[in-house]
């Protein structure tokens, strides 16, 4: 019974990515340069934040807060 249930969950995922796959298909070589873009600028915002909270110098926080301000500004001429 375990097993029927498990293959049914995959069967559902790879179908979603499937799915998911298909509609990144049909975005055009712009939109799909601005979603990764937007992907890497996302990324490096967590990084930073996760950096933050360890930052022990006032310099190095310094320095984290204006590339996260940098970060946040080019988030938002993307959206």
């Amino acid at each position: 019974m375990a097993r029927g249930w498990e293959s049914k969950g995959v069967e559902s995922q790879i179908e979603e990515q499937f799915d998911s796959g298909e509609r990144k298909r049909s975005l055009t070589s712009a939109e799909m340069e601005r979603e990764r873009k937007r992907s890497s600028l996302e990324l490096s915002r967590r990084r930073i934040m996760k950096e933050l909270e360890t930052a022990k110098t006032p310099v190095h926080r310094t320095a984290l807060e204006h590339a996260l301000s940098h970060l946040d500004g080019e988030l938002s001429r993307l959206k």
